[in-house]
């Protein structure tokens, strides 16, 4: 997830074979720290956008206009007066920094030809935009950086541009096998480290990779490498950076449960083959990735109150469960107590006054047992002291049974209620979790009256075979999938004893493939709570033999005679609509 110097040269790359030589159309500044070029070449237009974000600075080409405040700050009406219908003439990567140079010839206000630079440098909370002339005499800048601020350079109008060097890093285009032994494997540091500290341009997941594919440990000692494990690194360390030299990228997207993880302009053997998603432009990466990795962290926080009230009540719930089964525990001995009521009675005409304990004989099991008396009451009342406990015992065993059924149902409900959520990708699929918790009494309704359902539509997906197959994805959703849309004739899935979506395998009367059961299954099994598992044991049953009790929660339903198979949660070659 690093915006590393490899991915700067890539995007340098497709810059050089896009809009390297066209003129530039508008320039405006949609955001304080961000600006956006439109470029026309003769292959069309393009926008580039660069952000100077200090938490996330970035180079992309895109097809979306952005909207510009109606007054242009001051930055970019100096990018207007120098850089209008300038033509580039070059883009390039000082020294493999995180920089983008973009050189730009202009007419000056007295018709003479000139030069300026727009400079674009991509160093975290360092990240900022500048434009120099040709003599590298600092213009303005995106932020001035006074002294104060820094004491390795000042970036403000009239003073010198120069990339500091204060780590003394060196190019990795430049290295040789000398020099490689020399720096990297010198240092009393782990090899991933020693990599990080000796060039530009290279992430802790370059790193990574790079000790992956030549077989060493990345937390090896650098200085303690035998001859082998430093020919090994070094020779993938030039493969890498030679195909780097010929613009051989290879931009690709690391997901896990459909979620981005990472990107790189190389491929990451490090990951399972099956989480690599590959691009043909670096651009069209970059805006994926952080989209999809938007929309997901925007889920994830519009989610977080919600989760926090079902949490709270799972939490409830389950110390409740405890309390109720150890009451349940302290009620075994009701029946001994019932066994010591019954045997009194028997015996009682020979069990003298004031005695403390009768020896009898127990005719349940042929055992002779010995039963504490109260020496101040008669036999008889002892017998009824006993039945007594015996009785409070039961009454509290058959109480403390419902409890535990009630509070194991409610446990079920609410881990339902976390999987939705788990498998939420919209805001409405939330608005809906939402009003089905305000329904049954979880979250107070702020407003009078009943309040507007959301529109959402179950997932539906076409198996291989070509029958649809539709996936609730809120408890409300699962009922009206099962009782409304279902048939007698469809079938139906579930993930065996555990929170998950109820799926329907529409039949239209027709036969139904195995493959197209499995896919079905495969879907259950992913939209579970044991999706993160390679496999899930799923219940499947013709939809006529699945009943709601009365007075259930939503999503809760009962079926006596159904089938069982173990399902792959990889759903990937299943279409979804």
């Amino acid at each position: 997830m690093a915006f590393d110097g490899i991915t700067i040269s890539n995007i340098i790359h497709e810059l050089n074979n896009t809009i390297t030589g066209g003129r530039i159309y508008k320039i405006s500044q949609p955001e304080t720290d961000e600006i956006l070029l439109t470029v026309k070449t003769s292959l069309g237009q393009y926008r580039l956008v660069l952000s100077a974000n200090a938490s996330l600075p970035l180079a992309y080409l895109t097809e979306e206009n952005k909207p510009a405040p109606a007054t242009a700050p001051n930055f970019c009406m100096l990018l207007r007066k120098h850089l209008g219908n300038g033509r580039i003439i070059a883009i390039t990567q000082p020294g493999f920094e995180r920089i983008i140079d973009i050189e730009v010839e202009h007419l000056n206000e007295l018709g003479d030809l000139c030069r300026k630079h727009i400079i674009a440098e991509f160093m975290g909370k360092h990240s900022n935009i500048i434009l120099c002339d040709d003599n590298s005499t600092i213009l303005d800048s995106i932020k001035h950086i006074s002294a104060q601020t820094s004491s390795v350079r000042e970036v403000l109008p009239g003073r010198p541009y120069f990339i500091p060097n204060t780590a003394n890093k060196l190019n990795p285009l430049e290295a040789d096998k000398s020099h490689f032994y020399d720096t990297v494997c010198t240092k009393p540091v782990p090899v991933t480290k020693a990599l990080l500290s000796s060039y530009t341009g290279i992430s802790t997941c370059l790193a990574e990779e790079i000790a992956f594919r030549a077989g060493i440990d990345g937390s090896h000692p650098a200085n303690c490498l035998e001859e082998a494990q430093k020919s090994a690194i070094f020779n993938v360390f030039s493969d890498i950076f030679e195909c780097i030299r010929k613009g051989q990228f290879e931009p690709e997207m690391i997901t896990e449960n459909d979620i981005p993880v990472e990107f790189a302009s190389v491929r990451l053997n490090m990951y399972d083959n099956d989480n690599h998603i590959p691009y043909n432009s670096v651009s069209r990466l970059i805006i994926d990735y952080y989209r999809q990795k938007e929309i997901a962290t925007r889920i994830h926080q519009k989610s977080v109150d919600i989760r926090r009230i079902v949490t709270t009540h799972l939490e409830r719930a389950y110390k409740k469960l405890d309390i109720q089964e150890k009451q349940i525990k302290d009620t075994d001995k009701k029946d001994k107590y019932r066994i010591y009521g019954e045997l009194l009675t028997t015996y009682a005409y020979s069990i003298p006054d004031g005695s403390r304990e009768y020896e009898a004989l127990n005719y349940y099991d042929n055992t002779t047992i010995i039963i504490p008396l109260d020496s101040s009451l008669s036999p008889i009342e002892n017998a009824n002291k006993y039945f007594a406990r015996y009785n409070k015992l039961k009454r509290t065993y058959e109480a403390g049974t419902r409890l535990i059924q009630e509070i194991t149902e409610e446990i079920s409900y609410l881990e339902s209620i976390i999987n939705a959520i788990e498998i939420s990708i919209t805001e409405a699929d939330l608005a809906n979790i939402k009003e089905e918790l305000i329904e049954t009494g979880y979250i107070r309704r702020t407003l009078k009256g009943k309040s507007k359902k959301t529109a959402n539509k179950p997932l539906h997906y076409i198996s291989s075979d070509g029958f649809d197959i539709y996936v609730g994805k809120n408890n409300i959703q699962n009922d009206e999938l099962t009782f409304k849309t279902g048939n007698g004739s469809d079938w139906w899935f579930h993930a065996k004893q555990m929170p998950g979506s109820h799926v329907l395998l529409k039949t239209e009367g027709k036969d139904v493939p195995d493959r197209t059961f499995e896919e079905a299954a495969s879907l259950a099994a992913y939209y579970s709570k044991g999706r993160s598992q390679d496999k899930v044991e799923v219940d499947y049953v013709l939809k006529k033999e699945v009943k709601k009790p009365a007075g259930a929660k939503p999503g809760f339903v009962v079926y006596y005679t159904n089938y069982s198979m173990v399902a792959d949660t990889d759903i990937r070659g299943i279409r979804e609509v």
